[in-house]
């Protein structure tokens, strides 16, 4: 395993940010909306920037938001450095979210050594599908959003799991063709989208127990600047209410033992 920590880490941090200026470019361009999102936005507003420990970047936006930077990319993305991966733009992709990896570079997350798809060093880029306003609804919705993003882990879980039992479960799972949970996902998307909702969530990764329905859809309509390592992006204009709704008090720095970075078994910068 490789240790993150030090100048690789912020080597690391630096690179994750080239790819944020890049997304904040495109996007300001071609007036898409998007957020900081997770860790990146706590570290926007507690350190104005990285969060010292934190070795990943994200970015938010609404699933409208993010087919319009998906086809912006395609003319405006500088292809020499970077790459938009979704299931879309590389058929070996898992994951029911974007991201841009930075060419020429590895990250290679510890457990997913066999996994084929680009490996760059990356941001991840999430984007929000509606969520039902009925509660029976909303659980059967949670319920089938657990379902897709186990399918897509299945190839990783088989290998990477520590029990014997879960091995062999993903293992099975996986017998069923990658693009059949894509499948699954589009006509899940495209079955939410039809009205505006309460809520929304990005359908493949999970909020935690606190909000595992989702995040109010008003969050989305108005965002602020916000500086990041000297940077200006955008934020959450609630983002207050957002980050308690993730984290609770979340001005308070955790306890050492819990700044912890993904573990990586290959790293190349």
């Amino acid at each position: 395993m490789v240790k993150i920590e030090g100048e690789l880490l912020r080597k690391l941090q630096l690179m994750e940010l080239e790819m944020l200026i890049e997304v904040d470019r495109i996007c300001r361009k071609y007036d898409i909306q998007y957020f900081l999102d997770g860790g990146t936005l706590l570290g926007a507003v507690r350190h104005d920037g990285f969060i010292p420990w934190d070795d990943d970047a994200d970015i938010i936006m609404l699933h409208e938001e993010y087919e319009k930077f998906y086809n912006a990319c395609k003319k405006e993305l500088n292809t020499e450095r970077f790459f938009l991966q979704d299931y879309r733009t590389d058929k070996h992709y898992l994951w029911g979210f974007a991201k841009m990896r930075r060419n020429g570079t590895t990250f290679l997350r510890e457990g997913q050594e066999h996994v084929k798809c680009h490996t760059g060093v990356c941001i991840d880029i999430f984007y929000c599908d509606n969520v039902p306003d009925n509660p029976m609804l909303r659980r059967l919705h949670y319920f089938y959003c657990y379902c897709i993003r186990k399918g897509q882990y299945s190839s990783v879980g088989k290998k990477a799991e520590k029990s014997p039992f879960l091995r062999a479960w993903y293992t099975l799972i996986s017998k069923i063709p990658r693009d059949f949970w894509f499948w699954q996902l589009e006509m899940l998307t495209d079955r939410t989208s039809r009205k505006k909702t309460r809520l929304v969530r990005h359908v493949t990764f999970p909020f935690p127990k606190q909000c595992r329905y989702g995040m109010p859809r008003k969050f989305y309509d108005q965002s602020m600047e916000k500086d990041f390592e000297g940077y200006s992006f955008k934020i959450f204009k609630h983002y207050d209410s957002y980050l308690k709704m993730l984290y609770g008090d979340y001005m308070n720095l955790p306890p050492l033992e819990n700044r912890q970075v993904h573990p990586a078994s290959k790293v190349k910068l």
